[in-house]
């Protein structure tokens, strides 16, 4: 039995931010061009902005865990929930704030509550989830 600690939840949080960059982009499926490529020129591609790289993609252990965090947020209101995915994607603090319309020790301090509030409900369901041992022994 594990004890969920604030830094734990922002470990698997980062970790599911991670995993669901790294699935592949929805496409549309059935649509292709028959045209031929065209080739550009090193100056046409100088002006371009950077392809996004993807890493390997996830394993299947890495995207069951980011589905089991992803029901994480059930126990949380919409404002923390934007708050928690926002840090778990490294999105600056001034960002946040401006989303949020507070101050960063205000933001900092909403955070560290969630990611609190996420610790005790994980610790609440495991509690529950683990079979209760009858009393054997009870004295006549």
């Amino acid at each position: 039995m594990t004890i969920w600690t604030a830094s734990m939840v922002e470990e698997r949080l980062e970790e599911a931010a991670g995993t669901l960059r790294r699935l592949p982009p929805i496409k549309v499926q059935g649509y292709f061009g028959v045209w031929p490529e065209i080739l550009h020129d090193h100056e046409e591609m100088s002006s371009w902005e950077p392809k996004l790289s993807r890493q390997y993609p996830p394993s299947a252990a890495a995207i069951s865990r980011m589905e089991a965090t992803l029901f994480w947020f059930r126990w949380l209101e919409e404002k923390e929930n934007h708050l928690i995915w926002m840090r778990a994607n490294h999105i600056r603090w001034k960002a946040v704030c401006a989303y949020l319309g507070c101050s960063r020790a205000t933001a900092f301090r909403k955070w560290i509550w969630a990611l609190t509030k996420l610790a005790y409900a994980l610790e609440n369901e495991q509690r529950s989830s683990q079979p209760q041992l009858p009393f054997l022994f009870t004295k006549p």
